[in-house]
């Protein structure tokens, strides 16, 4: 079923496997959440209860510094663009550019329908007014998140956009963060991170706005803490787990190419998976050779070898397979190195993100070809799809009716609600037709 390679941490490669074998294979690490949804809840509830005392304290004990100051003040922001380079203020102009330009071509305008002559509908879409933004600030600043979500946010027009970050040992912001911040337009910053963030955003404190939605990744905590406020009613963007990359090759595929995908994902976090569906076994063990190779000059090489343990090479037996294990899989980000690219991608119906051929790298949809990177993960991508415009609005429909309208439509409506006993929805459409008599 399957043969280990010689070394470790390289992903194990799998061939001459059974359909039958296929979903195990496919299968993700499970992580027990019962004991972390516990020390979640806890946490929530005594920052709703306790406010900005309870984020103080559980940010000393988390993030191990004492904050006074939970919002970040416009003299630090003033001070952190200071310390940002002009090329990286180059590139973050650049990214915000392309990210507002994809994400405002998404913008639907109003269509008035007559469904029946007098019977106008329409459909209009609505910023939600209040938005929180978490962006993680750990062992990997991810400023470009900040672009991601602030650029469509603001776009839109919610009325307050406010982020949270962890603070460093100092207290402090990474200051590409707070460029980038400033550069979107964000309304309040905060340093804190982690579940106080998410309780301080979905319950409010004296200091910290209660929002209607939130979104940004983050690790397990963070992730625990979203999917159970939105028992109060908070709104948040994607179910979400660890990254994860999946890249289906052929004899086509540039190895070194291959491996440094594989790679930029092995990266993020030990708990990220990658996974590499080749037609060529030849394939599958130059990249595992290229992946051997390049790991070793990583800066965050344990990080990407801890995660490699957890990945996967699969050689299927022709196109049509590897097709099927990618829409089976249904990966946070799938990259195509195949001939006939454009054909093979019309077929892919479950992927968060798609990268098509040799020189479309995930990490360009990450930071600045556009398109959103906050993506389903863990298989939600079969239900759910990433951020875009569409995530910070909602959609109200209306309709208006004349009097003739009514006569049209109407003697429908008692028959339907009196067939359900609704009297008074029955009553609401016999007044107002006697009133036209």
């Amino acid at each position: 079923f399957f043969s280990f390679l010689p070394f470790f941490p390289m992903p194990t490669i799998y061939e001459n496997f059974s359909a039958e074998e296929l979903p195990a294979l496919l299968k993700r690490p499970v992580f027990d959440s019962s004991k972390l949804d516990a020390a979640v809840s806890t946490v929530l509830k005594e920052i709703e209860e306790q406010g900005d005392d309870a984020v103080r304290r559980y940010t000393s004990k988390f993030d191990g510094v004492d904050i006074d100051a939970i919002q970040v003040t416009d003299a630090e922001i003033a001070a952190a663009e200071a310390l940002v380079s002009d090329d990286l203020k180059n590139a973050i102009q650049m990214a915000k550019e392309n990210i507002a330009t994809f994400h405002a071509s998404q913008k639907e305008e109003v269509k008035v329908v007559e469904t029946r002559p007098g019977v106008r509908c329409w459909r209009k879409s609505l910023p939600i007014e209040r938005v929180g933004l978490y962006i993680p600030g750990g062992s990997a600043p991810l400023f470009s998140t900040v672009l991601m979500l602030g650029v469509p946010a603001k776009l839109v027009g919610c009325k307050e956009v406010v982020l949270c970050s962890p603070p460093n040992k100092e207290g402090k912001l990474h200051p590409a963060i707070l460029y980038a911040a400033k550069t979107v337009g964000i309304d309040k910053v905060f340093r804190v991170g982690g579940v106080q963030a998410i309780g301080g955003m979905a319950y409010g404190t004296a200091t910290i706005p209660k929002v209607y939605k939130i979104f940004g990744p983050g690790n397990q905590y963070v992730m625990a803490a979203k999917s159970l406020v939105q028992r109060a009613g908070v709104s948040i963007d994607m179910p979400a787990g660890p990254s994860e990359v999946m890249v289906v090759a052929d004899e086509t595929c540039n190895p070194a190419f291959a491996a440094s995908d594989l790679l930029s994902q092995a990266e993020h976090g030990p708990d990220s998976q990658v996974v590499l569906v080749t037609t060529v076994r030849s394939v599958a063990d130059a990249v595992n050779a290229e992946v051997e190779k390049q790991v070793k000059e990583l800066p965050r090489c344990e990080i990407a070898e801890t995660s490699l343990g957890n990945s996967k090479c699969i050689v299927v037996k022709d196109r049509d397979q590897a097709l099927e294990v990618a829409n089976m899989y249904a990966a946070e980000h799938l990259i195509l190195q195949v001939s006939d690219v454009e054909e093979f991608a019309e077929k892919i119906v479950n992927a968060g993100s798609v990268f098509m051929g040799n020189y479309s790298p995930e990490s360009v949809g990450d930071y600045i070809s556009g398109t959103n990177h906050t993506l389903p993960t863990n298989g939600y991508a079969r239900m759910y799809s990433g951020v875009s415009y569409d995530s910070f609005v909602k959609k109200v429909t209306f309709q208006q009716l004349s009097g003739d309208g009514l006569k049209v439509v109407g003697p429908s409506v008692e028959v339907m609600a009196e067939a359900e006993e609704l009297v008074a929805h029955k009553r609401a459409v016999t007044l107002r037709l006697a009133s036209l008599q």
